[in-house]
C-alpha cells in the first residue's frame, strides 16, 4: 500500500477511533485535556510507524495500547498518581500475559458508558454552552476546529480558543469524569442533546472532505442517544432527539448513489429507506408526545421527519403540515436556518414564487452570508420559475461556498443543467 493510501487510512481510522480512545483514557486519567494529548501522541506514533509496518488488524486497540503506555511514562516522569500508575501497568501486564506481548487491548470495554461520561464532563456547567458544544464535538465527534466552526458558522480561531480554554477550565476545576446525579443532569441536558445531534449531523451530511456520509458518527450519536434515553426515560426531548435521528438515519442508504454521490430527498428511492429505523423513530416520537413534549425543539423536528417518513411518495408529503411545524419551531427556537427550511416547505405547499419571497427576505441575515444552502435553495426556486441564468449563478455561488467535495460536485452539476 502506498504511503498516501496509508495516510488516508490513518485519517479515516482516527475519525472513527479517537472518541473511544479519548473517552477510555479520560476514564483512567480523569483529565480530558491529558487524554486528548495522549491520544494525539498515539496518532503521531501511528503516522510514523504504520507507513513502514502497515496498518494493524485492530488499529483502535493498537492506538489504545500505545496511549496507555505513554500515560504510564508520563506518570512516571511526574511522579504522580502512583496508584493509578500501578493500576495501568497491571492492566497492560495482565493483557500481555493472557494474549501475548504484541496483542493490543480491546478499547471497546464499557465504551458506551465512557462516551456518555465524556459528554457530561465536557458539558459541565463551569463551561459556557458554546465551549461545551465545541469541546464535545472535538473530543467525541473527532471533528476538526474548522468543521466545528463550519457547523456553527463562526470563525475558526474562535472555536480553537473555546476548546483550549474549556480544557484548561475543566482541569483547573478538577471536574470529575462521571455521569452526574439525576438532579444535576437537567442543567446539562440541553447542551448534551445539542452535541449529540451535531455529531449525528456531521455524519449524516459531512461539512467537509470527500464523503457525503460518515456513518460511524451517525452510529455513535444514535448509540449515545439511546443510552441517554435509557438513563432519562421520562424526558420527552431525549426521546424526541432519538426519534429524529432514527428517522433521518433510515434514509442513509438512499441518500447516495453507487458512486457515493448525493441523492436529494425528493429523488430518493423510498423503497431503500430502512423501515425498522422508521418504526423505531415513530415509536420514540409517540413516547415523547405521550410525555407531553409536543412543543420541544427535537420533538418538533422529529414530527417534521415523520411527515416525510409516512409519505409513500414525494407527492404525498404533507408540506403544509411541515411548514406549520417549522413555524412553531421558529417561535420557540428562532433561527434564520429554521426560516430557510420553512421557506422550502412553503414553496412546496404554496409554490416557488412564495418560497422565493421568503428566501429573499433572509439574504441580509449575517449568519447566512457564507451559508451555501441559501444560494442553493434560491437557485432551486429560480430554476422552477424558469429564471435559469439567475439559478445557474446561485448554484455556482453555492458550490464556491460548499466545503464537501460531493456536495460541491452536485451543485456544479445543477449549475450546468441550468445552462442547457
Amino acid at each position: 500500500m502506498a504511503n498516501t493510501d496509508i495516510q488516508r487510512s490513518i485519517e479515516a481510522i482516527w475519525r472513527i477511533e479517537s472518541p473511544r480512545l479519548i473517552a477510555g483514557l479520560a476514564r483512567m486519567l480523569r483529565d480530558v485535556g491529558q487524554a486528548e494529548e495522549l491520544a494525539q501522541d498515539a496518532l503521531v506514533t501511528a503516522l510514523e510507524r504504520w507507513p513502514e509496518t502497515g496498518v494493524p488488524d485492530k488499529p483502535g486497540a493498537w492506538l489504545m495500547t500505545t496511549a496507555k503506555h505513554r500515560a504510564i511514562d508520563q506518570l512516571r516522569r511526574n511522579k504522580l498518581l502512583a496508584r493509578k500508575h500501578e493500576q495501568l501497568g497491571y492492566e497492560i501486564e495482565m493483557e500481555q500475559h493472557e494474549y501475548g506481548a504484541d496483542t493490543p487491548m480491546d478499547p471497546d470495554d464499557d465504551i458506551g458508558d465512557d462516551l456518555l461520561r465524556l459528554i457530561f464532563t465536557a458539558c459541565h456547567p463551569v463551561l459556557s454552552v458554546e465551549a461545551r458544544v465545541a469541546l464535545t464535538l472535538r473530543l467525541l465527534g473527532g471533528l476538526t476546529t474548522a468543521e466545528i466552526a463550519r457547523a456553527y458558522l463562526v470563525p475558526e480561531p474562535t472555536i480553537a480558543q473555546r476548546i483550549v480554554r474549556a480544557k484548561r477550565t475543566l482541569s483547573k476545576a478538577q471536574v470529575p469524569f462521571e455521569v452526574p446525579r439525576a438532579e444535576e443532569r437537567a442543567e446539562r441536558l440541553s447542551a448534551v442533546l445539542e452535541v449529540i445531534y451535531l455529531v449525528f449531523n456531521e455524519g449524516y451530511t459531512a461539512t467537509a472532505g470527500e464523503d457525503w456520509l460518515r456513518p460511524a458518527l451517525c452510529e455513535d450519536a444514535l448509540r449515545l442517544g439511546r443510552v441517554l434515553a435509557g438513563l432519562m426515560p421520562d424526558d420527552p426531548e431525549v426521546h424526541g432527539l432519538v426519534a429524529l435521528m432514527e428517522i433521518q438515519a433510515s434514509r442513509s442508504h438512499a441518500r447516495v448513489d453507487a458512486e457515493g454521490a448525493p441523492v436529494l430527498l425528493l429523488e430518493q428511492n423510498r423503497a431503500h429507506w430502512d423501515r425498522l429505523l422508521i418504526r423505531r423513530g415513530l415509536a420514540a416520537l409517540a413516547r415523547a408526545e405521550k410525555l407531553g413534549g409536543a412543543d420541544g425543539v427535537y420533538v418538533l423536528q422529529a414530527m417534521i421527519a415523520a411527515c416525510h417518513a409516512r409519505a409513500a411518495t414525494p407527492e404525498l408529503t404533507d408540506w403544509a403540515r411541515i411548514a406549520d411545524l417549522y413555524a412553531q419551531l421558529a417561535r420557540i427556537a428562532p433561527s434564520p436556518i429554521v426560516q430557510l427550511n420553512r421557506a422550502v416547505a412553503v414553496a412546496m405547499a404554496q409554490g416557488p414564487a412564495r418560497g422565493l419571497e421568503m428566501v429573499d427576505a433572509l439574504r441580509a441575515e449575517p449568519m447566512l452570508e457564507n451559508y451555501h444552502l441559501l444560494p442553493s435553495v434560491r437557485g432551486d426556486l429560480l430554476g422552477k420559475l424558469g429564471r435559469h441564468e439567475e439559478a445557474r449563478a446561485e448554484f455556482q455561488r453555492a458550490a464556491s461556498l460548499a466545503q464537501n467535495a460531493r456536495e460541491r460536485d452536485l451543485l456544479l452539476r445543477r449549475a450546468a443543467e441550468c445552462a442547457c
